[in-house]
């Protein structure tokens, strides 16, 4: 016979937790983690509400608690081998936080690839993803790929010319945004952003690369004066993002219950988060206009000097894929295109 503790101890060891309910239904409950605040617009107008609206549309048996700040433990660049794992059920991270691993989706990152708006990047990483990223993000089951808007340089000491940057101590989102700020002249530091605020008001460094979106959640607005923005398509970077759940998870789902999943995945999920972006960034020009800080917009002069100063980083990329059995070149092309294609009418 089995006693009590043997029976509480199977009940807490078990994987899943699929739960009958009163009904006769089965409750699925999940866990999402994240790295950015419990205030951050990604938190409370993407990453929330798209659970809500799976809970919703499974009649409440997809249950998804949504963890921000690393709340669960763990750095910001372990959240994919957390979903890879099953440490949580889904995750929202950067594949950028692992240089080197996912070098395909890369491509988006380079200098002066990506659109000024994240509908457009997010639209063209998306349809890329589904015809190009199966192999490189097999461990998974992703959810949905986007990118930021185009990212913007905020730093204290104003930035109007390409020599401006000699020296300047910027934190970096991603691998290639770091060698293309290095191109610049520029000492790229890498780190998570949950870190910037505290390595700003140091003295670590003297500046971020970051989208607007994401300035409120750190106060950068208040800890720098100046915020250089690149004009047009295509923009000095973006960052693409992955939400993404345990495979093993996904699969072991009730049949109905996948196409919950699945009704709120892909360009659907996609054009939820870009909205985000697109919609926040002219409120957050405003508090940065408010704070009294300079916005500046490089001339297309000083663009054509920048993109010609970080073409060495797009020709690296495209060197290196050879090796990691690619061919950059073409999935350069098509990234382009793809941009182009969904910039029509944008």
């Amino acid at each position: 016979m089995l006693n009590r503790r043997h029976v509480l101890g199977g009940l807490l060891a078990a994987p899943a937790v699929l739960r009958a309910t009163r009904a006769g239904a089965q409750e699925v409950s999940m866990r999402l983690h994240h790295f950015m605040s419990g205030v951050s617009p990604g938190h409370n107008e993407f990453l929330v509400p798209w659970a809500e609206k799976v809970a919703a549309e499974s009649d409440g048996r997809i249950k998804i608690d949504v963890f921000p700040s690393m709340q669960l433990g763990g750095t910001p660049p372990q959240l994919y081998d957390q979903a890879r794992d099953g440490v949580v059920d889904v995750v929202w991270t950067l594949p950028g936080y692992t240089a080197n691993r996912f070098p395909k989706i890369e491509v988006f990152e380079l200098p002066f690839v990506g659109a000024q708006t994240s509908r457009v990047n997010s639209r063209a990483v998306q349809e890329f993803a589904e015809a190009n990223l199966a192999d490189e993000f097999a461990e998974v089951h992703p959810i949905c790929f986007w990118a930021s808007d185009g990212g913007l340089i905020h730093t204290d000491t104003p930035v109007t010319t390409l020599d401006d940057m000699a020296g300047l101590k910027i934190r970096f989102p991603t691998r290639l945004a770091g060698e293309g700020l290095a191109a610049l002249g520029a000492v790229p530091v890498g780190m998570p952003v949950p870190q910037v605020p505290e390595a700003v008001s140091q003295g670590v460094i003297d500046g971020a690369a970051v989208p607007w979106e994401i300035v409120p959640s750190i106060k950068l607005h208040e800890l720098v004066s100046n915020h250089l923005g690149f004009p047009g398509t295509p923009t000095f970077y973006v960052s693409t993002f992955l939400l993404a759940m345990n495979k093993a998870r996904y699969e072991g789902l009730p049949e109905d219950l996948r196409a919950v999943i699945d009704a709120n995945s892909g360009q659907a999920a996609t054009d939820m988060v870009a909205a985000m972006f697109d919609t926040n960034t002219p409120k957050v020009i405003d508090l940065a206009t408010q704070a009294g800080n300079t916005i500046t917009t490089l001339s297309p002069e000083e663009v054509a000097r920048w993109t010609e100063a970080t073409q060495p980083v797009r020709d690296a990329w495209i060197a290196a894929s050879a090796d990691q059995g690619f061919d950059g070149a073409a999935l350069l092309a098509e990234a382009q295109a793809l941009i182009a294609k969904h910039g029509q009418g944008a």
